[in-house]
């Protein structure tokens, strides 16, 4: 019972210890840098630590943590916390990554002003996510969700000049118009489920889903579009590539680990633990949302290959490989679900990667165009390296962790056996060729330069904070590939509803 109580309050102070931490900062306002890292800092490896504890102790006991109510407004409404296989996932991801981006960070933001501010609601956002990944049932998750826009907004418009206010009214008239689709959707599982807390296979009442089925199918609906908001599924993708403008460290998490990756998460729980697979298959519902995520998968390759930006190149690329996790989901088989998951695992690090690497070019050179970085594969070795290698995985070269996630796709695609199956698996292969060609055009420039196009004097690579986290990051996404079968077991073990 002790640890039992233990691991219930390290639950809760994972999630507040950093939104406490943050509004501290921001009370305080110190004027020295030191003062800030180590506040920053210090919060967020102690809430990391606690949140990857309780993580990896219900992986390892594989079965789910107690739940913690933090409030209850009724039997069936209540704000509650819980680890169980798919959250603790998702937490251990982002307790990993969110540290590693305040020390990359710390370097960065030096010459982006505003710090205090920037890390306040850096540090609370980490809170506010952890708060996704351990909530137990929806609304929990719905609180936390919107918390999250408006904790991360004021990083999105972090530099307050034209762009950065537009990129920023957009992100929230987005995420707020996809949230009412989410939240009416909730309400049918209100109306018609049996609970609102977390169930693998399903809340919904069988003969109450039988009775009103075009009606759980809109619900349905209106909750994966809502939610896709945030994961960029066309048509409402509009607002990642504008929200570009943020400082580097901010579209890294956006683009990798916070916001979208929330998105995909809620999706998820909507799919796999609300309304229910066995519900939602075979109806137009499913081939509705199935379809967006084929249609997004080429869009967004095609789009990214029309870039010349690379942080909006970057983002285009996002948009498409968040569809190959949404396709994956939109199956509704325990294969899907678990393909999905090991493609949101590799793409969270491979894309952090990569917009550090993006990030770094700009503090160093203020340059932000593809036909800018020609020779610059000797001018900053460390950072195009890791900008080539993590290329090759988001291709999808084997053995690297992207060809992992979309080998487990196409399998999960080919085992449903359906028409727009195969097509999603052809989207893929479609995807993984435009990937190559926008990813490689940038490799290109900067190993094999024209004549002549080469202007280099004064470019290297930046210091330790952010060289440091490069090379761990890539170094990290190799051995996460070449361990993949224990990864991939692992979340199928979940996929199967063991815990």
């Amino acid at each position: 019972m002790k640890g039992i109580d233990l691991m219930s309050v390290m639950l809760i102070a994972s999630v507040l210890l950093p939104m406490l931490g943050g509004a501290a900062l921001m009370l305080w306002n110190p004027k020295q840098r030191g003062g800030r890292q180590a506040l920053v800092l210090g919060t967020l490896l102690a809430a990391a630590a606690m949140a990857l504890t309780a993580a990896v102790g219900c992986l390892l006991a594989k079965t789910p943590g107690e739940m913690v109510t933090l409030f209850r407004f009724s039997d069936k409404l209540s704000l509650t916390l819980r680890a169980d296989g798919a959250g603790s996932v998702f937490g251990a991801m982002v307790a990993v990554l969110w540290p590693v981006t305040a020390f990359y960070s710390f370097e960065y933001m030096r010459h982006e002003g505003s710090e205090n501010r920037f890390f306040s609601f850096f540090t609370i956002s980490f809170g506010v996510v952890l708060g996704i990944a351990f909530s137990a049932n929806f609304l929990t998750l719905y609180f936390f969700y919107e918390l999250m826009t408006l904790s991360t907004l004021p990083m999105v418009m972090h530099s307050m000049d034209g762009k950065a206010r537009y990129a920023g009214k957009k992100y929230l008239i987005y995420s707020m118009s996809g949230a009412a689709g989410a939240f009416i959707g909730i309400v049918f599982l209100l109306g018609y489920g049996e609970t609102l807390n977390f169930v693998y296979g399903g809340v919904m009442a069988t003969k109450a889903a039988a009775q009103h089925q075009n009606l759980m199918q809109l619900g349905f609906l209106l909750a994966f579009f809502g939610f896709g908001v945030k994961a960029a599924v066309f048509p409402f993708h509009g607002w990642l590539p504008d929200a570009s403008v943020a400082p580097t460290p901010v579209s890294a998490l956006l683009h990798a680990v916070a916001v979208v990756k929330s998105g995909i998460f809620a999706v998820l729980r909507l799919i796999y633990y609300g309304y229910g697979p066995d519900t939602m298959r075979g109806t137009p519902a499913q081939w509705i949302a199935m379809g967006a995520t084929v249609l997004t998968i080429v869009f967004g390759s095609a789009m990214a290959l029309r870039m010349q930006h690379l942080k909006r190149r970057m983002a285009y690329s996002t948009v498409s490989n968040l569809s190959y996790i949404l396709f994956a989901l939109t199956l509704m088989t325990p294969a899907g679900m678990a393909a999905g998951m090991t493609h949101m695992l590799y793409h969270a690090v491979i894309k952090i990667t990569l917009f550090f690497c993006a990030g770094a070019i700009l503090y160093k050179t203020e340059r932000e165009y593809i036909d800018e970085l020609a020779g610059f594969g000797r001018a900053m070795p460390v950072t195009m390296g890791a900008f080539a290698l993590s290329s090759l995985a988001l291709m999808g070269i084997p053995p690297l962790g992207g060809f992992v996630g979309k080998w487990n796709i196409g399998l999960a695609a080919a085992e449903a056996g359906s028409p727009l199956a195969y097509a999603g698996a052809a989207a893929l292969v479609l995807s993984a060729l435009l990937t190559a060609l926008y990813m490689m055009t940038v490799v290109l420039k900067a190993y094999f330069p024209e004549k002549g196009t080469v202007h280099v004097k004064g470019v290297n690579d930046p210091g330790w904070l952010m060289k440091g986290p490069l090379i761990g990051l890539t170094l990290g996404g190799i051995v996460m590939a070449f361990c993949s079968q224990g990864f991939v077991t692992f979340l199928q073990q979940i996929a199967g509803g063991m815990f």
